[in-house]
């Protein structure tokens, strides 16, 4: 992999191991894991806290229908380059999104987790799509152990990060997120284990490469 510009982008439902796995892959390939620090990048670009972004961010899943066809019809750059720094909305941010996703793209040897990544680069030459899946108790378990939440903490958090996931993608003027054909490799998550998992991922590419 060391001549290897790729790129993988990793979906999935929440509780699934989307973080655990994508820093399991990138640290095997050596990798940059492309997580939070969207978030920080987008703050940086616009002047404002982490914290203002991650509030603007759990409230952009009703602008991500325009966020799709901006992509396509309108200069994204131009249009940014004309705001002003030091503040941030939902249009904003997804305008940002793009941007930052598509540069992290071109750099190459890169993870990135979510934001509708496999949407962005759906058309990247260089791009792999995972998307992780797996049965609801499974999920709540997974957050249980992972991250020491009690049960009715992790059903709570799950619920609601999955009614969230939901809202968002389904307003996208594109296919559901769940859609097989967008993807290379789905895992359910519940047949295979984390470190299989991530051994099929480097297969993946690497029988690409």
């Amino acid at each position: 992999m060391e001549d290897s510009m790729a790129v993988i982008t990793i979906s999935r439902q929440f509780g699934a191991g989307g973080i655990t796995l994508g820093k399991m892959v990138s640290e095997k390939f050596g990798y940059t894991f492309a997580d939070t620090e969207i978030i920080k990048m987008v703050a940086e670009m616009a002047n404002v806290s982490t914290n203002f972004v991650e509030t603007v961010e759990k409230e952009a899943g009703g602008k991500f229908s325009k966020f799709i066809s901006k992509t396509v019809s309108k200069p994204l750059v131009g249009r940014i380059l004309k705001d002003e720094r030091g503040y941030i909305d939902e249009e904003i941010y997804l305008d940002y999104l793009v941007l930052i996703i598509a540069q992290l793209a071109d750099d190459g040897d890169v993870v990135i987790l979510g934001r509708g990544s496999q949407y962005i680069l759906n058309d990247h030459p260089d791009a792999y799509h995972i998307l992780l899946i797996d049965k609801f108790e499974n999920r709540v378990q997974f957050m249980q152990k992972h991250y020491d939440l009690s049960r009715s903490r992790a059903v709570q958090v799950v619920k609601n990060e999955d009614k969230r996931r939901i809202n968002l993608y389904r307003k996208l003027q594109k296919t559901d997120y769940d859609d097989p054909n967008l993807y290379h490799l789905v895992l359910n998550m519940g047949k295979v284990s984390l470190e299989k998992a991530s051994e099929l991922i480097c297969n993946l590419v690497n029988a690409k490469s």
